[in-house]
């Protein structure tokens, strides 16, 4: 079974074609900064790699580009589009309306625009890209894969905010998370790799990234997450700043005159890491600056460590205990010093790291001492394969 995995956003496209016979990837590659003249298309597939600059007018015509591309390269396998079984779409945004992937129709994607809200700039990018893939292979599936799905096993209690609960009904306004295909992945191959079945297992997963989330998966269900109702809420990130007093926001609204669409472009794109440090989002960055003595730098690096710290302690409280900290995506998988100093102090709970185990980027390892009673692990997440296990099991249905 062949599935091709699509990440649409704003003004690009990331794609996978996966045999799923024996999960490899058949090929694979991003079409950047679609809709300007200097657009970019990265295609790979086995030891090759080509690289082309010209216009993508829109979506459409980058899919066009896409499938021609992935036809017109003998090496990748792929004879005809009817090849393709399957177009997993990955879809930030869910609501509480699916707590699993579902084939593509008419309501559904009338569904995925009624949460754009929540996901302005996520949502209509994903129906770019479905609307696309659907115009140019009518007769192939196209499966929505929600990142909101997995934490759909959340109680109430997890949930709920503390506004006027038929106002907040009304909306929809409650906790949803993100990052749940990350989550959920990361989380059954920690299991695996500990052979225990993870219905008998604590884990809390910490997907550290430019975007970060921390969720609490106890016996394979999430009971709670850091982000909320949008990717906006917990964690000290990239560009947002994560867990604020809302009246902070108001106070510097009415100080500053500022209008809330001019105060959501503050919180979600000039705050968190670059807010603080005023260098970069970038962990890399923020660190050549702190070996140049930037206090501000410093300080940022410092703030994300103590808060990721914060969630850790608090979900292992709620689960009343912890099996495994699993560690993934960009910092979570490379950052072994972060790693580090977030595990640093937490030996009440039972953790112990190897710190020269540590000492390693993007592969699966454990790295406590072997008689820690947590387990402190680095699982690199890979949602396109995740998307499309989900796309191939609902089509096998």
């Amino acid at each position: 079974m062949i599935i091709l995995v699509v990440n649409s956003g704003s003004s690009s496209l990331k794609f996978q074609l996966l045999n799923m016979n024996d999960e490899s990837i058949m090929a694979k590659g991003v079409l950047e900064k679609i809709g300007l003249p200097d657009s970019i298309f990265t295609l790979k597939y086995q030891n090759e790699s080509h690289t082309e600059v010209s216009a993508i007018a829109n979506h459409e015509a980058a899919v066009e580009i896409m499938l021609n591309a992935l036809l017109s390269h003998e090496a990748i396998g792929l004879k005809s589009l009817e090849d393709i079984n399957a177009v997993g779409h990955r879809v930030v945004q869910g609501g509480d309306s699916f707590d699993r992937a579902v084939i593509i129709n008419d309501e559904i994607k009338q569904q995925i625009s009624d949460y754009a809200v929540m996901a302005p700039l996520h949502n209509p990018a994903h129906l770019a890209g479905i609307e696309a893939c659907a115009k140019s292979m009518p007769n192939t599936p196209q499966i929505a894969v929600f990142d909101t799905a997995f934490q759909q096993t959340m109680e109430p209690s997890a949930y709920v905010y503390g506004l006027p609960y038929e106002l907040a009904q009304k909306h929809k306004i409650r906790r949803y998370g993100a990052h749940g295909t990350s989550h959920k992945y990361v989380s059954h191959e920690a299991a695996g790799f500990l052979g225990k079945p993870i219905e008998e297992l604590k884990i809390i997963t910490c997907h550290l990234g430019n975007g970060s989330s921390i969720a609490a998966v106890e016996h394979g269900k999430a009971i709670d997450i850091s982000m909320g109702f949008t990717p906006h809420e917990g964690l000290l990130m990239g560009t947002r700043c994560g867990d604020i007093d809302a009246t902070a926001v108001l106070y510097l609204m009415q100080r500053e005159n500022l209008t809330a669409a001019e105060m959501d472009t503050m919180l979600n794109k000039q705050s968190g890491l670059l807010g603080i440090s005023g260098v970069s989002s970038d962990f890399r960055d923020l660190d050549n600056a702190i070996a140049e003595g930037n206090e501000r730098a410093k300080l940022a690096k410092d703030i994300f460590i103590r808060r990721v710290k914060k969630y850790i302690g608090s979900y292992a409280a709620l689960m009343n205990g912890v099996d495994a900290i699993v560690f993934t995506a960009g910092i979570g998988e490379n950052g072994w010093d972060v790693r580090e100093a977030i595990c640093s102090d937490l030996d009440f709970l039972g953790v112990k790291i190897d710190v020269e185990k540590n000492k390693c980027r993007g592969k699966l390892v454990d790295f406590s001492t072997d008689d820690a009673k947590v387990r402190c692990i680095v699982v690199p997440t890979n949602e396109e394969l995740a998307i499309a296990t989900e796309a191939a099991e609902l089509i096998k249905k």
